[in-house]
C-alpha cells in the first residue's frame, strides 16, 4: 500500500503545535529532522534538543484527501498554509528488511571485520565481531568507533583487563575479547546500553564470565590495563580525574568522539598521559596515550 507524505519547514518554537496539528489531520506518524548542515553534538543530560528550523515529515494512510488535510492543518496554524506543504506519494516496501541493504561488513584494522548476521563475513578467517544495528550507540559505522576498532586491532590485547566506558552496544570491548583480551568491564549510565552489550556478548559466543556491565555509580573498584572510552568531549574532559584513576600504571588509553578543534582540552584534563599524534577521520579524531613513562604500544 502507499503512502502519502507531507514536508514543511518549521521553526523550532513551532515544531510541537506542528506535530501536534498533523496527528489531529490524522498522521500515522511524525518526525523530525535537520533541515540544513546544523549537528547537535553534546546535548545536555536530559536535554531534547532540536534546529533553529526544523523539517517536519507527517506520514497519511492512503487513501487521503491531500486538499481536507491541508485546509484543516491551516485552520489549526494559520501561519502555516498550503504553499508551504509539499506533497509527495511513497511507494509501499518491505520497511522491517530495507534498512537491512544499508548495512555492510565493515574492516577495521587488518584482522578485525564487524558484520552483520544477516551477511556471510567476507573473510571467515578473519576476527568476525557479529553485530547488528540496535537500541544502543555503535555499530562500527560512526567514524569514531571505527577509530577505537582500528586502534584495538593494532595493539596487543593477550591476557589484558579492558574497561570500555561509555560502552554503548559494547562493540569495543567484545572487540578487545575477540582480540585476545582476558576480561572486559563494560560501564555506561544507559541501562538500555548494558542489555545490548550483553546481548551482543552472547550472539558472539562469548562467556559471560568474560565481561561484568555495570552502571558507573554501581561499577566495583578496579583498575585496567587498557581503557577506551568514545563518548564525547564534554564529557571527557569532566571524566579526566575517574578515567585516569581507572587505568593501570603503564596501561593504555584511548579516547574518541571529539571533533579536531577539541583534542587538545581534552588531552589537557589527563596530564599524567603521554599522548600519541593524533588519528583524524571524517574532521573526527582518536586520541591514544600511555599512562606515566610507559612506551607506546601502537
Amino acid at each position: 500500500m502507499p503512502w502519502l507524505q507531507v514536508h514543511l519547514l518549521a521553526d523550532r518554537s513551532d515544531t510541537g503545535q506542528v506535530e501536534d496539528a498533523l496527528l489531529d489531520c490524522g498522521a500515522v506518524s511524525v518526525t523530525l529532522a535537520d533541515s540544513a548542515d546544523d549537528p547537535i553534538l553534546e546535548p545536555g543530560v536530559g536535554e531534547t534538543p532540536l534546529w533553529e528550523v526544523v523539517r517536519v515529515t507527517g506520514l497519511f494512510e492512503l487513501p487521503a484527501d491531500q486538499r481536507a488535510i491541508s485546509a484543516h492543518f491551516s485552520s489549526l496554524l494559520p501561519r502555516y498554509q498550503a504553499a508551504d506543504l509539499s506533497w509527495e506519494t511513497v511507494a509501499d516496501q518491505p520497511w522491517e528488511r530495507a534498512w537491512m541493504d544499508h548495512f555492510e561488513p565493515i574492516q577495521c584494522g587488518r584482522r578485525l571485520w564487524i558484520c552483520p548476521s544477516w551477511q556471510d563475513p567476507p573473510d571467515p578467517n578473519a576476527v568476525n565481531l557479529r553485530l547488528d544495528p540496535g537500541l544502543a550507540f555503535g555499530s562500527g559505522t560512526h567514524p569514531t568507533t571505527f577509530l577505537c576498532l582500528q586502534w584495538l586491532d593494532g595493539i596487543d590485547l593477550a591476557g589484558k583487563t579492558v574497561i570500555d566506558y561509555g560502552c554503548g552496544s559494547g562493540i569495543l570491548g567484545i572487540a578487545a575479547l575477540l582480540l585476545g583480551a582476558a576480561k572486559v568491564i563494560a560501564v555506561d549510565n544507559d541501562s538500555q546500553a548494558l542489555t545490548a552489550t550483553r546481548d551482543n556478548l552472547e550472539r558472539n559466543g562469548l562467556a559471560a564470565d568474560r565481561l561484568a556491565a555495570w552502571l558507573p555509580e554501581e561499577m566495583p573498584a578496579a583498575t585496567a590495563d587498557i581503557l577506551v572510552a568514545n563518548i564525547l568531549a564534554g564529557p571527557l574532559i569532566n571524566l579526566g580525574d575517574r578515567l585516569a584513576g581507572l587505568t593501570a600504571g603503564g596501561g593504555r588509553l584511548c579516547l574518541s568522539g571529539i571533533t579536531r578543534q577539541q583534542a587538545g582540552e581534552v588531552m589537557t584534563a589527563y596530564p599524567d598521559f603521554r599522548f600519541d599524534p593524533v588519528v583524524e577521520r571524517d574532521d573526527w579524531v582518536r586520541l591514544s596515550a600511555a599512562k606515566g613513562n610507559a612506551n607506546r604500544a601502537d
